[in-house]
């Protein structure tokens, strides 16, 4: 006797699954318009009671696109009282989590065309070119009052700089960009991303005015700065700073030296490197550095010693008297 086999169509379940779905948030948008509409008129419709402040006139048409899909609002419209609902913003057309994505999306380098079709895949409906760019409008905005928003921590006493190389599209070419970027703690002992900004490149004449700038907007008490090995940073550090101190950081430094040790080895060298940070005071870690070097000739990395003894004056640099 034969065995009946059952074949399930995937799409199609998926598809009526996504109707139901947004159907299911069409219907419940729609009833929550019509509690504001009886809520505001004090009376349900076709009701006539001595408490009813207004009267219905009918319904118009919204589209609004949401992540289920794209529903259709039918508004209430009332004469003598003014409808303002709750549900959605006047003159929005998509859902808030339908334009942070759509924001997300382009912050990520999506191209615009590639936003119509993840937009269409996503919730069947196209958002126009000119869409994206009044929304990112709106994200920009936010980005700039962020920027330049000002530093209210108290003092700062350790700031850690880096600068961030991307590539940017200007009038058809590529080419690599420098985004600075600073990191501080405050006497409290909380951490901040103090700010950004545009470098074009990692020179003495961009972190000058990059660090300016940040002191324009309040950062003061500055005791150590962190950061590469970047000759235009140390100069600008010892211009606008001159009173902080310079560590390099360790994560550029370690790496540094792992690019001379075989593969097998980094493990090994890792911890003899972070030993040294482990000291309780400057003299015990340089004493540590030293021995490590040592170690490091015995394995025959003579190449990764000589960075860890060259380095050793700007790496383990710091002073445990730092508060």
């Amino acid at each position: 006797m034969s065995e009946k086999i059952v074949q399930l169509n995937e799409e199609v379940i998926k598809g009526q699954l996504k109707e139901l779905v947004r159907g299911s948030v069409e219907e419940t948008l729609n009833a929550l318009l019509e509690q504001e509409a009886e809520k505001l008129t004090q009376a349900a419709r076709y009701e006539r009671n001595e408490a009813r402040q207004g009267y219905r006139s009918g319904h118009y048409s919204r589209n609004l696109t949401t992540t289920s899909g794209d529903v259709t609002l039918h508004v209430p419209r009332l004469k003598g009282v003014s409808f303002e609902t709750a549900i959605i913003e006047r003159y929005r057309r998509r859902e808030s989590s339908v334009e942070e994505a759509l924001i997300e999306m382009y912050l990520a380098g999506v191209s615009v065309r590639r936003v119509e079709d993840i937009t269409e895949a996503l919730w069947g409906s196209k958002v126009s070119p000119a869409a994206i760019s009044e929304l990112n409008k709106k994200a920009y905005v936010h980005i700039e009052d962020w920027r330049s928003r000002p530093l209210q921590g108290g003092r700062y006493p350790y700031v850690y700089v880096d600068g961030i190389y991307l590539r940017r599209n200007w009038g058809g070419e590529y080419e690599n960009v420098a985004v600075l970027v600073a990191i501080a703690v405050n006497e409290d002992g909380y951490r901040e991303v103090l700010g950004a900004a545009e470098g074009m490149k990692e020179d003495k004449a961009s972190w000058v005015s990059f660090f300016q700038w940040l002191r324009g907007r309040g950062l003061d008490g500055v005791k150590l700065v962190v950061g590469d090995k970047c000759l235009g940073m140390l100069e600008a550090v010892g211009e606008v700073f001159p009173e902080a101190k310079y560590q390099r950081c360790t994560v550029h430094f370690y790496r540094n030296v792992f690019s001379v040790v075989p593969r097998s080895k980094v493990k090994l060298v890792a911890k003899m490197l972070k030993a040294i940070h482990a000291q309780e005071s400057k003299k015990a870690s340089r004493e540590k550095a030293k021995a490590v070097v040592a170690q490091l000739r015995e394995m025959k990395l003579k190449e990764a010693a000589k960075k860890v003894e060259d380095g050793g004056v700007t790496a383990f640099a710091f002073s445990i008297s730092l508060p």
